[in-house]
C-alpha cells in the first residue's frame, strides 16, 4: 500500500500492502470500496524462525483513514514495506 501515490497524497482507491519490522508483519487488504464505505482488513502475523509463513495473530477491519494512519505510524516506528509473506485467502463470492 503506497500511501503517497499522488504527490504526497493517499491513492484514490485502497491498495494491498505489506509492512514488517523484522519480527512482525502487517498485511493491508482492501475489503469494501465504494463511494460511501471504504475499508481494509489488516492482519498481523508474527515471524517464526524456520517457518515458511508467519503465525497469524490478529485480524481487524479498519476504515481507509484508520489504515492510512496506521501505515504511516508504523513507518515512523521503522517498519518497512516488504514482499507478501503469505498467500491471503480469497474473499467469498457473493
Amino acid at each position: 500500500m503506497n500511501v503517497t501515490d499522488r504527490i504526497g497524497r493517499p491513492p484514490l482507491s485502497p491498495q494491498e500492502g505489506w509492512l514488517s519490522d523484522g519480527l512482525q508483519v502487517l498485511h493491508f487488504q482492501p475489503r469494501r470500496y465504494d463511494r460511501w464505505s471504504q475499508s481494509l482488513e489488516v492482519t498481523l502475523g508474527e515471524l517464526i524462525p524456520g517457518e515458511a509463513a508467519p503465525m497469524l495473530k490478529r485480524r481487524k477491519e479498519l476504515t481507509r483513514e484508520q489504515a492510512i494512519k496506521l501505515w504511516q505510524q508504523k513507518q515512523q516506528q521503522g517498519w518497512r514495506a516488504c514482499p507478501p509473506q503469505w498467500i491471503p485467502p480469497q474473499p467469498p463470492r457473493s
